[in-house]
């Protein structure tokens, strides 16, 4: 499948229904997870089982198994795991959708874990470092999206592993929640490959 028509059919996956701002719950811009998950294919990282931690609405996960991947998503919230089965379901890709806490799942067998993690700017959000956590301990290879200005705290984190590219991008983000004053406001992210094997 072709980059673009994998960013066609993710544009028409359903987001939140409800979306939690302590949580973060805000969908990938499908632009950004076809590009994530392209540098992940041509890189022979769509081998083996990939996991997306806190999938939401399973854009990541569904976009991977898409691309021939055995694909697990994991997401705390209900409503929205609910969604991403619904998602996977309607075009008829096959995901393993499990409801449990980043903090306390335990998946074994993971080559690559693909996430965008909550970045901690609202209140009540534990931001990115269970997530960070999480993937480099299960995963050979991890993709991950964080708030510009990162690079530093996530080298120093993830240590023992490394941060092997970092690509800054543009994440346009779309009215979601009450206090969004805009329909799109675009954000400055960091796209980073870390490898941990």
């Amino acid at each position: 499948m072709k980059r673009r028509k994998l960013e066609m059919i993710m544009e028409g996956l359903e987001g939140f229904s409800a979306p939690d701002p302590s949580l973060e719950q805000y969908v990938t811009p499908a632009s950004i997870a076809s590009h994530l998950l392209y540098s992940a294919l041509l890189r022979g990282d769509l081998e083996g089982t990939v996991c997306d931690l806190g999938c939401g609405t399973g854009t990541l996960a569904i976009g991977a198994a898409l691309l021939g991947a055995r694909s697990v998503g994991v997401e705390l919230d209900p409503s929205a795991l609910k969604i991403g089965v619904e998602n996977a379901s309607r075009l008829g890709v096959d995901v393993d959708f499990v409801r449990g806490d980043v903090t306390s799942i335990v998946l074994r067998g993971v080559s690559t874990v693909v996430m965008n993690p909550p970045f901690g700017a609202q209140k009540g959000s534990r931001g990115d470092r269970p997530f960070l956590r999480k993937a480099t301990e299960m995963g050979e290879v991890v993709y991950s999206i964080a708030n510009a200005g990162s690079e530093g705290f996530i080298r120093r984190f993830v240590e023992p592993c490394k941060v092997e590219e970092v690509e800054k991008i543009a994440f346009p983000l779309k009215r979601s929640l009450a206090f969004h004053t805009r329909d799109v406001k675009i954000i400055e992210v960091e796209l980073y490959r870390i490898i941990c094997r």
